[in-house]
């Protein structure tokens, strides 16, 4: 009888929670239904996202990508502008469904979304004015006093200087697409940041500016794309990264901003 009744309950429970799943659509049930994916950008990472003032356009390897990814879920692409400083409010408070522009993965933004598969890996390493390259090969050599160290403010270049150099002098500048032009004018002796923002500002300043070590960088990080808490949505934006990978798709993208 107790069998009998344990079995009952436990029908009548999967039942109930299959009943639930369906009265409930996912993220990505209400972003078809919308026709509208609201993608979350900071417009200030190149060549991640750059958002120009004068248009109010943006453009970018990962501007390329949302649209890339709007085309595979057949709707239409919104951008919503935000900044690194008030990203993880914005993204509590549901300004958009996914966060794109050289985003790096981090346990405090997982504890709130999902993280897509990675796309790119990489890690913090210093650029420099190119005559000043070898002054700056480790955290030692970096961290003393005089040194000019440049951070953008709220991301993960400020919290990586912060928690590593005691003794340099950190500055936040609030501008971070033209930061590099402050090293290159003097104004600043290098800025640590990602692998492949150092290279591409290289290219950009060519002569000028040298990337420290990229291919040695000194943490280990991913970027990914940032998601509303939804197993649907990761599932679908994860199949559609496998597939570009593996298509080449997502090779001429990169290529395009990159190489």
């Amino acid at each position: 009888m107790a069998v009998r009744f344990v079995a009952a309950l436990a029908v009548a429970l999967l039942a109930n929670l299959s009943a639930q799943a369906q009265q409930a659509p996912s993220r990505l049930d209400e972003i078809v239904k919308r026709g509208t994916l609201r993608v979350g950008m900071t417009g200030d990472y190149k060549p991640f996202t750059y958002l120009d003032k004068a248009t109010q356009q943006f453009s970018g390897f990962d501007v390329d990508m949302a649209e890339a990814l709007g085309k595979a879920l057949g709707v239409k692409v919104e951008f919503v502008p935000t900044a690194w400083p008030k990203l993880m409010k914005d993204f509590e408070a549901d300004q958009f469904d996914i966060a794109m522009g050289g985003v790096s993965v981090t346990l405090d933004r997982q504890k709130k979304g999902f993280f897509s598969m990675p796309i790119m890996r990489e890690g913090k390493t210093p650029i420099a004015r190119c005559a000043d390259v070898g002054k700056y090969q480790s955290i030692a050599d970096i961290d003393k006093k005089g040194t000019r160290i440049i951070v953008n403010p709220g991301g993960t270049n400020e919290r990586f200087a912060r928690a590593n150099i005691k003794d340099a002098e950190i500055t936040v500048f609030p501008d971070n697409t033209v930061i590099f032009d402050e090293i290159a004018k003097g104004n600043a002796d290098l800025m640590m940041t990602d692998a492949s923002e150092t290279r591409y500002q290289q290219k950009q300043h060519a002569g000028v500016l040298c990337a420290v070590h990229p291919d040695k960088p000194f943490d280990f990080s991913e970027k990914a794309y940032w998601l509303q808490r939804d197993m649907a949505l990761k599932a679908f934006v994860d199949q559609w990264l496998h597939v570009s990978m593996e298509d080449g798709s997502f090779k001429k993208i990169y290529s395009t901003w990159f190489d």
